[in-house]
């Protein structure tokens, strides 16, 4: 997941000294917020002349078309118009470079993207937009993941409340970029603040369930309905190469994953016809609690004696919440 330093957020420095300082970190991209104001581009012009990073700007404005024509003039390799306060649909002309990003507050949905499929990303904005050091809201996890399924070739930029723990779990969500101004700045130096941010390890307070993929959102099959052919056809149109079995009352039953397809065909490979659903389905999975946190999956994870791509969550009565699953996480690094 790349990192965009959010440039106005250190108010103590100079704008020059804080942009070398971002380069010198090996900072991706810098982060440029614009409320409505044309005089953004001054600031562009001076960092041009400093510095070979990708800018990435965010504008906030009930009137982008103004911008237009400075946004010809002074090309950007990411250009963020936020979604609430546009009176109508944005037009923007074909002269136009860079990648395109519509952003959005926690409140608004993500059916927005259905009239801007042409952009490259959606920016998630987490905390409320402009404002530095604000607390991310846990509901954008939904977004996030809401987004990723229903658009899977675009790229997702967060911002807003972004601290180690946070990055982790965006990482693994498969977000791409993360803007990060307060944190960044706040602590010892950026680059203290930079290695939490990309640290595979931290100390936790979000519990499992507030992220995780929710029960009536996964591949699930109710045990009295189990065929062979109901079981291969919901892994099959989950997209994600598993399924979740479970009772009338949610109880986990087990787990079909490809692999154990795989070793059922590989068992019955000259009788196909033969396999049953006790052949595919994995009735002792390895599954966690939704209440455990970021550091105890990660433990969980590593004293696993298997590689692990996918983690049915329950609750202490075994009761399916959901399922935690790693398929996304390459998408983050790219």
């Amino acid at each position: 997941m790349k990192i965009s330093g959010s440039i106005y957020s250190d108010k103590k420095r100079p704008l020059k000294e804080v942009i070398e300082d971002l380069a010198a970190h090996q900072i991706e991209m810098l982060h440029v917020d614009c409320n409505d104001d044309l005089a953004v581009f001054e600031d562009i012009k001076n960092i041009r002349t400093w510095c070979s990073l990708p800018i990435d700007l965010h504008i906030i404005s009930s009137d982008p078309d103004k911008f237009f024509p400075f946004l010809i003039e002074n090309p950007v390799e990411y250009i963020t118009f936020q979604y609430e306060p546009l009176s109508s649909a944005l037009k923007i002309p074909s002269e136009i470079t860079g990648r395109k990003g519509i952003a959005i507050t926690t409140n608004t949905s993500i059916e927005i993207f259905e009239e801007y499929t042409s952009f490259d990303f959606l920016l998630v904005m987490a905390t409320v937009p402009g404002q530095s050091g604000g607390i991310f809201d846990k509901h954008n996890f939904t977004k996030v993941r809401q987004f990723r399924k229903a658009y899977p070739s675009k790229s997702i930029h967060v911002d807003g409340g972004v601290n180690g723990e946070i990055s982790f779990i965006l990482r693994n969500m498969g977000v791409s970029t993360s803007v990060s101004g307060s944190y960044l700045f706040n602590g010892p130096s950026i680059g203290h603040a930079l290695m939490n941010l990309t640290k595979r390890e931290m100390e936790s307070q979000i519990k499992i369930e507030d992220f995780m993929t929710p029960i009536d959102e996964a591949p699930v099959i109710a045990w009295k309905n189990c065929s062979t052919q109901s079981i291969l056809e919901t892994v099959e149109n989950g997209n994600l190469g598993f399924c979740l079995i479970v009772d009338e009352a949610d109880q986990l039953m087990g787990l079909v994953s490809s692999a154990d397809i795989r070793k059922a065909l590989l068992r019955k490979i000259k009788n196909p016809g033969a396999i049953e659903p006790e052949d595919l389905i994995n009735k002792n999975p390895m599954k966690i609690e939704g209440s455990s946190t970021v550091h105890l999956l990660l433990q969980f994870i590593k004293a696993c004696p298997i590689p692990l791509m996918y983690l049915p969550v329950v609750d202490h009565n075994n009761t399916t919440l959901g399922i935690i699953h790693f398929t996304n996480l390459i998408k983050g690094e790219l």
